[in-house]
């Protein structure tokens, strides 16, 4: 019999797991115009802000076998930049390293899906850092399409 990925709530006991696939998140980053140490930060920064309360409908999202946490994803609602319509938006999702390929990251993305299709919402945004090539091409393959490019350049 296959295990069933189950997804779930996040609760504060998770918080230590999320912390944990931080360092992973940062290392896809590639960003080699700034430290490890500040990428990592920056990274744990951002998670803290995403757990926090905020006034925006938002969920973080526990996918899990048989009680073994796999991975999470944060979803949360903002205006369009172009419509200016409230639409959902994926500021992390994570899988650990040893969960990838199973389709932990495709079942939290249809979870995300269906959480801001119930608040009425049309449009699923993303980023995705440009040298994360291996996500890029999932998120592709689940039907993302880029729409805008953020470049940066250190002088």
């Amino acid at each position: 019999m296959k295990n069933l990925i189950v997804i779930r709530e996040a609760e504060q006991s998770d918080h230590t797991f999320i912390f944990e696939l931080s360092p992973n998140l940062a290392e896809v980053a590639k960003l080699e115009w700034h430290t490890d140490d500040v990428v990592i930060k920056m990274q744990d920064d951002y998670i803290s802000e995403m757990l926090a309360e905020a006034s925006q409908p938002n969920a973080t999202f526990i996918a899990e076998i048989n009680n073994v946490r796999l991975g999470f994803i944060h979803v949360r609602t903002h205006k369009d930049e172009i419509s200016c319509e409230i639409c959902g938006t994926i500021p992390l999702l994570a899988v650990s390293p040893k969960s990838q390929g199973l389709g932990v990251g495709k079942a939290l993305i249809q979870y995300a899906e269906n959480w801001v299709k119930e608040l009425g919402c049309r449009l699923l945004h993303l980023e995705v850092f440009a040298n994360n090539k291996k996500a890029k091409g999932f998120y592709e393959n689940l039907g993302f399409k880029s729409e805008t490019i953020h470049m940066i350049k250190p002088i």
